[in-house]
């Protein structure tokens, strides 16, 4: 699938419509999640016949790029249901597999589950500071190959991540 393709498809996808604060939650846009999973899949073949995890999928943006770029499997994490409802609405409407799990990431345990590749667009930790540090560290105990995550150097110290 090429680039603009991808961006296109993602671009049609429904966004949150009563973000929750509490949660952090902000839409992927279609051009940063295409060019992500793009450059994950054919600069580092990351995405197409492996195991990918979206934590904090949100409503789906993530999911749907990898699914659309043949993952063996996708499955999306997020901590609220409405979120999943419409992620769920979304993968039916692009005609993609993604299974959903609504859970906390920070109490995640995935027993018998190999993930390839961990994406995320996480909580930036603008409401709960290290909330990116608790998905990221979650990311790494449960990605056997690579994790891809978005974060906001607004909230590092020194200004950068």
């Amino acid at each position: 699938m090429k680039l603009k393709q991808l961006e296109g498809l993602l671009g049609d996808l429904e966004q949150f419509s009563n973000p929750k604060v509490e949660f952090e939650q902000y839409p992927t846009g279609p051009h940063i999640a295409s060019r992500m999973l793009f450059t994950a899949e054919n600069s580092y073949g990351d995405i197409t016949d492996k195991v990918v995890a979206d934590f904090g999928c949100g409503c789906g943006t993530l999911s749907a790029a990898a699914a659309l770029l043949d993952a063996a499997s996708v499955i999306g994490f997020d901590i609220d249901p409405e979120s999943l409802e419409t992620a769920t609405l979304n993968a039916e409407e692009l005609e993609v597999e993604i299974d959903f799990v609504q859970c906390d990431i920070t109490k995640l345990e995935l027993k018998g589950l190999i993930v390839d590749t961990v994406v995320m667009n996480p909580p930036f930790g603008t409401r709960k500071k290290g909330a990116d540090m608790e998905f990221l560290s979650a990311a790494m105990k449960v990605a056997s190959k690579a994790v891809y995550s978005l974060h906001k150097t607004s909230t590092r110290e020194g200004g950068f991540a």
